[in-house]
């Protein structure tokens, strides 16, 4: 039995009907060798190497404690993998939208937090692989290590031995009266708790107050390119409260025209990227008549797991706040504050995720729900203005071919969670030569979702244009 960390607690009490904590991936997989099947005996074989494949949430009764994982006593692999179809021609835009109506759908809490879709009749006869998780047991980095266990870097790999049967790793399910001991012994422990967040607090607030008195701090108009975020970000159309239902798109990018930029203008993938994001943003919001005066702000999360919790699961994340240069008008400018920017927010040492989850840890799980539900009704988002406008999220991924079930993969689409006040989401991954973009947003809030998509690659080709 493992109890769950406040920050994975935090992503269950933040979840409402309208705002499903989950993360997924689309990929794309050469038809011609894959069928259902052979994807479902696939899954089967790897079980043993996928923990949270296999985890389930036991609440402690009254939510006087954080929840536990438990190995499901009665795992039941038919009911996560599905099989759907797209009907003809099955382009891209199909399958965003049958993505968009699965992805909007919270999972089924008395059951291990996942499910995988395979998807029939995608891109001339090729398969789409849809799998959604539970964010409370995965992080982008911990996410993309499941995809690496279920890939292969061979066409004909070699079959897992000895693989344990589900009876083996299941446990009995706790009683209720169990489950209320251990949540007497989690309050018991609470002041020990507090007294170490109370060190870890002292230790952060260097960081801490570098974030305070940059987000105070007032900017003269000639130091715009080193420009900090503010507490509230300006107002657009896509922050505001999120209704229940989703649009996705995708695309790939070469990532070499990517990289080439990069070395041409002596800044980082990652500046190439935050810069061609600003600009879509810009040219989509004008022509919107909805562009802020001052830049916008994105939250831009960061990995915070060591060598030693690589291979571990649940959420090791915390994340930065960057300026986007949204009010700049010519492509490579936009590129050089983008990089500037990015500067100024490494150099605000974001707060440790350490001590997220340790405040995350004091509220109990009942009442942190109820606050959530309540926040929720009251519509804050109507009222208050969030520090950040988008999420945008750069994952590193693998450059060589990989297979699923002894089938290539062609593209691997990231797929995130919105929130309240925030959304839109743009996260990509790279892979094979290819930046695989994978946008989320409100369906009321952004219903045209392909034309920022179209925005985007326009964008790196009109910096591949100056630059190169």
């Amino acid at each position: 039995m493992r109890q769950l960390s406040g920050l994975d607690t935090s992503f269950l009490n933040l979840e409402t009907s309208s705002t499903p904590m989950h993360v997924a991936s689309v990929a794309i997989i050469d038809g011609g060798a894959f069928d259902f099947e052979a994807t479902r005996a696939h899954i089967e074989s790897r079980l043993h190497l996928l923990p949270p494949f296999r985890w389930k949430l036991v609440v402690v009764p009254f939510g006087i404690d954080q929840p536990y994982w438990i190995e499901d006593p009665d795992f039941d692999l038919e009911f996560h993998v599905r099989r759907i179809a797209l009907p003809p021609p099955g382009n891209d835009e199909q399958l965003a939208e049958q993505v968009a109506r699965i992805h909007a759908r919270p999972l089924d809490r008395s059951r291990p937090l996942w499910e995988v879709y395979f998807i029939e009749n995608v891109r001339n006869g090729d398969v789409g692989v849809f799998t959604k998780m539970h964010h409370a047991a995965i992080d982008g980095v911990s996410g993309a290590e499941i995809l690496t266990t279920l890939l292969d870097t061979s066409p004909d790999p070699q079959p897992p031995v000895d693989v344990p049967q589900p009876a083996a790793w299941a446990t009995r399910h706790p009683s209720q009266l169990e489950m209320l001991a251990r949540g007497a012994l989690g309050v018991a422990t609470r002041p020990a708790h507090a007294w170490r967040t109370l060190q870890h607090t002292v230790q952060a607030m260097p960081a801490i107050g570098r974030q305070v008195g940059m987000a105070l701090s007032r900017i003269s108009p000639g130091e715009r390119a080193l420009a900090r975020p503010k507490i509230q970000a300006p107002p657009t159309p896509f922050n505001a409260p999120i209704s229940p239902h989703r649009r996705v798109a995708f695309r790939s990018i070469p990532l070499d025209m990517v990289k080439a930029i990069k070395n041409a203008r002596g800044t980082t993938v990652n500046d190439v990227v935050m810069a061609a994001c600003a600009g879509a943003l810009r040219s989509y919001l004008m022509e919107r008549d909805a562009l802020p005066d001052r830049p916008l702000q994105a939250m831009v999360p960061i990995s915070v797991r060591t060598d030693d919790e690589q291979g571990t699961m649940g959420n090791r994340v915390t994340s930065m706040v960057a300026l986007l240069p949204t009010d700049v008008d010519n492509p490579l400018d936009r590129l050089e504050s983008s990089s500037a920017a990015m500067q100024v927010a490494k150099e605000r040492n974001a707060i440790p995720a350490d001590l997220l989850a340790d405040y995350s840890q004091f509220a109990t799980p009942g009442v942190g729900a109820r606050a959530a539900r309540a926040v929720a009704r009251l519509r804050w988002a109507d009222r208050f203005r969030t520090p950040v406008n988008v999420v945008i999220s750069n994952i590193p991924g693998p450059a060589i071919p990989l297979y699923y079930a002894g089938a290539q993969l062609k593209n691997l689409y990231p797929i995130s969670a919105i929130v309240d006040g925030i959304g839109l989401n743009i996260t990509l991954q790279s892979y094979l030569g290819s930046m695989d973009f994978g946008l989320v947003a409100c369906r009321r809030l952004v219903p045209d979702l392909w034309d920022l998509m179209d925005l985007i690659e326009a964008e790196f080709e009109s910096l591949a244009a100056t630059s190169l």
